[in-house]
């Protein structure tokens, strides 16, 4: 990461409020909860605090692991293979034992039982875009566990150990008729507040990525992007799920960041929909 230790000025106090007031919101309905995007901006630009949930920049390089996914129609469980070792931020200590979890409240244990979304349910093949077009599912899969060394980061590691427990992590690969590329990953909870918790956590980290992307699968006709190339990254939840979302340019080129926040919103929010959907009837 970057050693620029100059930061701008924070949030004004009435943002902060107004980020509380929506934080005791969805705890007492535990509905939508939407983190704002992030992103990598270029090289020497000064980190920037999240303005009402809005795009926020990063200085320095990126710290992601690469995932590969075997095929375009892996439907039907764990078809995911590390293709690259974690990357992870300085800060993590190694070995660290976390804190035990709080006893679950029966809220959580009736949550904890119902199965996640099914895998073609919640990535379909087709999003619409929102221009008459749509992204194209280029792979997806169920991750063996929530905390793969190879998908997300020591940090976001850290938190999903000390929560109440998490049913199962989703991701895939989209991309859009420009082949920009478009990784989620789904993170369903045994326990609402733990979604909560962690899509608060990750949207105030602004300077900080704890998800993976996938290489995509050969043949698919996308350039594997490595970790020098730019990325936006948004956070979003329903109930005990949160989404979290990355978009690059094709040619992982580092600017016009707004513009590929933007074109991500209609697939996440696709997807949220689903997640929206299936929690609410079951």
């Amino acid at each position: 990461m970057s050693k620029n230790d100059e930061i701008t000025p924070g949030p004004d106090e009435s943002e902060e409020q107004r980020w509380r007031a929506f934080q005791a919101e969805f705890e007492r309905t535990n509905g939508p909860l939407a983190g704002g995007p992030l992103g990598q901006p270029e090289p020497a630009q000064k980190r920037v605090w999240p303005r009402n949930l809005a795009l926020a920049l990063l200085a320095g390089s990126l710290a992601f692991a690469a995932l590969r996914l075997t095929s375009a129609a892996s439907e039907d469980g764990p078809t995911a293979t590390a293709a690259a070792a974690a990357k992870t931020t300085p800060g993590a200590t190694p070995g660290a034992t976390p804190p035990s979890a709080a006893p679950a409240a029966p809220a959580a244990t009736a949550a904890a039982a119902r199965p996640m979304v099914p895998l073609a349910e919640v990535f379909p093949e087709r999003v619409p875009d929102g221009t008459g077009g749509s992204f194209t599912r280029v792979g997806s899969a169920v991750m063996p566990s929530c905390t793969e060394r190879d998908s997300i980061g020591p940090r976001l590691a850290a938190m999903i150990e000390s929560s109440r427990g998490c049913v199962g992590e989703q991701i895939a690969l989209y991309k859009d008729a420009r082949n920009n590329q478009y990784n989620l990953a789904v993170f369903t909870m045994k326990d609402p507040q733990d979604s909560l918790m962690l899509v608060t956590e990750l949207t105030m980290a602004f300077n900080d990525y704890q998800v993976g992307t996938q290489a995509p699968p050969r043949g698919s006709g996308l350039a594997t992007l490595g970790p020098e190339t730019g990325m936006v990254q948004s956070f979003a939840g329903y109930g005990r799920v949160m989404i979290v979302s990355l978009g690059q340019w094709s040619d992982g080129r580092t600017g016009d960041f707004q513009k590929l926040v933007d074109g991500m919103q209609p697939l996440q929010k696709g997807v949220t929909d689903r997640v929206t959907r299936y929690e609410g009837n079951h």
